[in-house]
């Protein structure tokens, strides 16, 4: 047993970015806000302490949890974006272009406005307003505009994604629509953001924008179903395949330039200057893509990589990733939270994992070699990425290594470079070619995705299971066994233990949002009956709920009937109206057969309180209810 634990030490430091992502999920899951002024305590204590070299490394290991809960709150705090109290129509604001973001169908605009003008404090605010107009104000121009606003939406079931908090992390106020505008005053035109707005300008294609520009909502939004089918999704999400991409040509580009020149291979190796002018490049690229977490993320791995090269050390190892996730977990710990960041990191920790540790043989001929490259790049970034697939989408691509295979290829040597430069050079003969074998890329997918059981819906994944499957990938990666292999008996153990709580874990049978204006019932047949086939206010409701219920979200919204304005499910009652409610209320608070009264209307009763449920909430078969967290900084 003392030979095992010696035999960890070396690998202690892998566990620090998962220990502090840990503590600072459990910070943002807890149910109401803790004291600001414990957290900032509790910070500087244990920022000290984990820096004693005489503290127990148990010690540390929960003084680095608790660290990165207290940083949480900490930044939390700090940031304070804005909030929207109230949702506001046709009113008059100024405000200066901050970005634009185009879509197939229309274009958002991010606007810098006072937040006292917009009932959402003091300071500055940003509200992003959406227009399908074509003639749009450029970036940093002053605009006078009206426009209708509405607060972030928080989650509408427990552990599902909550909107509210994602947009104050990312520090957006409101969203909303523009009615119309005028420029009062035009904006510099000698910025980054000027140049990006250019490019789209003058290339006018969605792939430039999408695969250069860093736009997620370009691709067509009936093509991007088909894309995330064939498991190539995250082709459209500048991240680690793009700076991969990039900088090895312009690596190799400048490699063979200074080999060429022989008073620089004399002193230095060729390789050196050109990674750094390979450095330069990508770091352009990361500010013209718009600086998204997954671009990050890579740019700062190609910067280790690059860095480990000039220092002769090991390039790609466990270490380098666990350095990038702390340097990312600084800049904002509700990074660990979002899809992006977990589907970046869990396929690279796997990668690294597999290339490192496994080492598996490869053919001795270079056409195979590359095959066999893919296919063991492709079956271990779906395995590692799966848990994280089914937490934040519901459902699992089968088809993904066919259509890494078949497709990546296409978008690699040959969409991709010509998008660059069809971008450098401004559209022409390279972005035509390139939506050419889009669309027959497009068509390929379009045959992959037609394959039975394409698709899988999965149910919903609880929290606690989602930490099992962390855990269980942390055990493979890190402990290292001696004899027998405990790490892949701790994988299978914990990942079982995640499977289990999945499918163990009932299915709400009523779910409401905080203001009871939507709600949901099970049917006997599992599916979903709704109040209201459609509501504006709470559109991602009904994805939501289908989602944790284990239903394709594109299936219709069927309604429930109700009997003179009442709606009676099991021991359930729900009432939308006014006149049904007082016509009703009395005789439902003396009936024993109804447990619990849900109302559109805010409704006080001392005799019927105990029955009077109110806020966004959830009902399982066994009558237990779990409210959604509504008390937290970003509400």
């Amino acid at each position: 047993m003392r030979d095992w634990l010696d035999n960890q030490y070396q690998n202690l430091f892998l566990y620090v970015p998962f220990l502090l992502a840990f503590g600072a999920a459990l910070y943002f899951v807890f149910p109401n806000e803790p004291n600001a002024i414990f957290c900032s305590i509790g910070l500087l204590i244990c920022g000290i302490a984990i820096f004693i070299n005489r503290v127990p490394n148990i010690l540390r290991a929960i003084m680095i949890f608790i660290f990165g809960l207290c940083y949480a709150c900490t930044f939390t705090n700090f940031i304070d974006t804005p909030k929207l109290k109230y949702n506001r129509h046709n009113i008059d604001i100024t405000g200066v272009v901050e970005n634009i973001d185009y879509t197939d169908d229309k274009s958002r605009i991010y606007l810098s406005v006072s937040a006292h003008d917009i009932g959402a404090g003091d300071g500055h605010a940003i509200v992003r307003v959406s227009t399908a107009d074509t003639e749009l104000p450029k970036i940093g121009d002053t605009v006078r505009a009206n426009i209708g606003l509405f607060k972030p939406a928080g989650a509408y079931a427990p552990e599902t994604f909550d909107y509210a908090r994602w947009a104050y992390f990312n520090g957006l106020t409101a969203t909303g629509y523009i009615n119309d505008f005028q420029i009062i005053k035009y904006g510099n035109d000698e910025n980054l953001n000027q140049l990006r707005n250019f490019i789209h300008r003058k290339t006018n294609s969605f792939l430039v924008d999408s695969l250069v520009l860093g736009y997620k909502n370009a691709v067509p939004g009936n093509d991007t179903p088909i894309w995330t089918a064939t498991g190539i999704g995250h082709v459209w999400s500048i991240s680690g395949f793009h700076m991969t991409l990039v900088g090895g040509w312009v690596f190799l580009v400048f490699y063979f330039l200074f080999r060429a020149i022989p008073y620089i291979t004399r002193r230095v190796p060729a390789r050196i200057p050109a990674m750094g002018c390979a450095w330069i490049a990508l770091l352009g690229y990361l500010f013209l893509s718009g600086l998204d977490i997954a671009t990050i993320r890579a740019f700062l791995m190609t910067t280790l990589i690059f860095l480990a090269f000039a220092c002769g050390r090991s390039a790609i190892s466990m270490r380098n990733i666990a350095l990038a996730f702390c340097i990312i977990f600084f800049i904002n710990p509700h990074y660990v939270m979002q899809a992006g960041f977990q589907l970046s990191f869990s396929a690279v920790f796997g990668l690294v994992w597999v290339y490192s540790e496994i080492k598996p043989k490869m053919p001795r001929n270079k056409i195979l070699k590359i095959i066999y490259a893919c296919i063991i790049t492709s079956v271990i970034a779906t395995i590692f990425t799966a848990p994280f697939v089914a937490i934040h989408f519901g459902a699992i691509p089968i088809y993904g290594l066919i259509g890494n295979l078949i497709l990546l290829p296409i978008f690699s040597f040959a969409i991709m470079p010509l998008v660059l430069i069809g971008a450098m050079f401004g559209a022409g003969a390279p972005i035509e070619l390139a939506h050419a074998l889009y669309n027959f890329s497009l068509g390929v997918a379009q045959h992959i995705a037609d394959i039975p059981f394409a698709t899988v819906v999965v149910p919903h994944v609880p929290n606690a299971a989602a930490i099992c499957f962390v855990i269980g990938f942390i055990c493979l990666m890190i402990i290292k066994p001696i004899k027998v292999k405990v790490n892949y008996i701790l994988f299978l153990l914990f990942c079982g233990v995640g499977v289990g709580i999945v499918y163990l874990t009932p299915k709400p049978v009523f779910m409401a949002t905080y203001d009871n204006e939507l709600v949901a019932f099970l049917r006997d047949d599992g599916k979903l009956e709704f109040n209201k086939s459609r509501a504006s206010n709470h559109y991602f409701a009904f994805d939501t709920w289908k989602q944790i219920s284990s239903e394709p979200t594109e299936t219709p919204n069927p309604r429930r009937k109700h009997v003179k304005g009442v709606y009676r499910y099991r021991d359930i009652v729900y009432i939308q109206k006014f006149v049904p409610l007082m016509k009703n209320i009395k005789a439902l608070c003396a009936d024993d057969s109804v447990r619990y009264i849900v109302s559109y209307f805010d409704i006080k009763s001392e005799n019927c309180a105990h029955k009077i449920l109110r806020g966004g909430f959830v009902i399982y078969p066994d009558g237990q209810v779990r409210h959604v967290a509504n008390k937290r900084r970003w509400n």
